[in-house]
């Protein structure tokens, strides 16, 4: 590998129980990636259990932990160990009634480097995030490592073209969506499919009009709702990653994986050469993005 290359890991699997049983599951995933050369670990969006946001239920709280708290020390411990850069994602309990939906990254020497609080928050069936958390207010602001600058943003975001490009203008060398994304099982199979390409269309165009790289690691498995008459969803997987023209570098299945790929960040520096879309903006004429619609 050359100076500019960074080989990353990332992590899709199916929900194993409870906290314990995905952190054992994803310290024994990294192990293996680190012993393939990964230096960047990317987990997926909230890793230490079930996606609970299906129903809305106030028990569910109690998942929430602190930031700092025991989960960035054990991904710390992790990071530590194999001299790996980690990026993770939890239920931040900000103060009582005050919760957030948040990814932190940990550095090679166990520390923690930064966090993100998602800001677009989904609410459509099956997804009920608003009832759970609260909009990020850190902004769009790329976290600095040993390896470079991350720009971390957490599922949902990854529709908005608004937040790829400001991590862009902030300087991200990278973007990285820790994802929690999934068929409704009552939807057939070619609308599952429009969705699937939609997702993976949207990010690869946060690349190319960025010209930087993106990945996104995806949870799998099936995860039953509370409410017996609701099939749940099926998680698609599907983890990938692409390079600054939207080209694959690698792509993961349905079934759980470790996806370990060898990024170059420098091929930015050729990419944004012959396209250089951020000399060509038009920033005084796109005052109307700041409203929510222009009538």
């Amino acid at each position: 590998m050359n100076g500019s290359t960074v080989r990353v890991a990332l992590i899709q699997h199916a929900d194993q129980g409870d906290a314990d049983a995905n952190l054992d599951l994803i310290a024994d995933e990294t192990t293996a990636a680190a012993r393939d050369g990964a230096q960047l670990i990317l987990l997926q969006e909230l890793h230490n259990g079930a996606y609970f946001c299906q129903t809305e239920d106030p028990a569910q709280f109690d998942r929430a932990e602190p930031i700092p708290g025991p989960s960035t020390e054990r991904l710390g411990e992790l990071a530590r160990g194999h001299g790996v850069v980690v990026v993770g994602s939890l239920f931040e309990r900000r103060a009582p009634g005050l919760y957030h939906n948040t990814a932190v990254v940990l550095e090679r020497d166990g520390s923690l480097a930064g966090r993100y609080r998602k800001m677009h928050i989904p609410d459509d069936p099956g997804f009920h995030e608003k009832f759970y958390f609260t909009p990020g207010d850190l902004g769009f602001a790329p976290i600095d490592t040993s390896l470079g600058r991350l720009g971390v943003l957490v599922c949902w975001d990854q529709w908005y073209p608004e937040a790829a490009r400001l991590m862009a203008l902030a300087g991200a060398e990278m973007l990285l969506y820790p994802t929690a994304i999934g068929w409704d099982m009552h939807d057939d199979e070619p609308e599952r499919e429009r969705q699937r390409d939609a997702w993976r269309t949207v990010q690869r165009a946060h690349a190319v009009a960025n010209g930087i790289p993106v990945l996104a690691c995806n949870r799998v498995g099936r995860e039953a709702s509370p409410h017996s008459q609701d099939p749940g969803i099926q998680f698609w997987g599907d983890s990938f990653v692409c390079g600054p023209q939207g080209e694959w570098l690698g792509r993961a299945g349905e079934t759980a994986e470790t996806l370990v790929v060898d990024v170059d960040k420098g091929r930015s520096e050729t990419v944004r050469r012959i396209w250089p879309f951020l000399r060509d903006r038009r920033i005084e004429a796109y005052r109307g993005l700041q409203k929510r619609f222009i009538d």
